[in-house]
């Protein structure tokens, strides 16, 4: 699949909201608000990430196709506007040094899955973590190999992508799920 990156923005929102809609909200209504702080009270979540956008208070890499489709994303943003995070009692325990960065999130729409739409992902909020100066990045992921894992637990993506793309495997909080990190040059 030919693709583009675009970092999520005003300008980028209506083909965000296209590929959210076109996937049931994701997860029943999610729509990637879940790591960050609880919106207030009756705001739903559709108009409670609008309004980060908006504010420059949520941050992805959204993957276009030839035609400016959304086909995925990698949510991304500093421990403040991304507190949520996977596995949060096991990793209070021995929580690593605080991150500049965390990658929350990784979707890819239904039809696009097994294209290299996460990896395109991870790799530009990589790039877009580096233009905003870099620093320590961490994702709590899941392990594939060796294993079939279940598609609703590979929304932050897998150790197996992070590590190809020069991440290290830290502490083990979950099952099937670790740390990883890696530090991101400023660009």
């Amino acid at each position: 699949m030919t693709s583009t990156v675009r970092p999520l923005d005003a300008a980028t929102w209506d083909a965000f909201a296209d590929l959210v809609e076109r996937n049931n909200g994701i997860f029943g209504g999610c729509w990637c608000i879940g790591f960050h702080p609880r919106p207030e009270p009756g705001l739903g979540h559709r108009e409670a990430k609008h309004q980060r956008v908006l504010a420059g208070t949520a941050h992805a890499a959204l993957v276009l196709d030839a035609d400016g489709q959304a086909q995925g994303w990698a949510q991304f943003g500093d421990p403040d506007e991304l507190p949520g995070i996977k596995h949060r009692r096991e990793y209070v325990k021995d929580a690593p040094p605080r991150p500049d960065w965390r990658i929350t999130c990784v979707f890819v729409d239904r039809r696009h899955r097994g294209q290299g739409v996460a990896r395109a992902a991870v790799e530009g909020a990589l790039e877009l973590i580096g233009q905003a100066g870099g620093g320590l990045v961490e994702a709590i992921s899941e392990v594939t190999a060796d294993r079939e894992a279940q598609g609703r637990f590979l929304f932050s993506g897998t150790v197996e992508l992070f590590e190809d793309l020069g991440f290290t495997r830290g502490r083990q909080v979950g099952k099937h799920a670790f740390v990883v990190s890696r530090v991101v040059d400023p660009a």
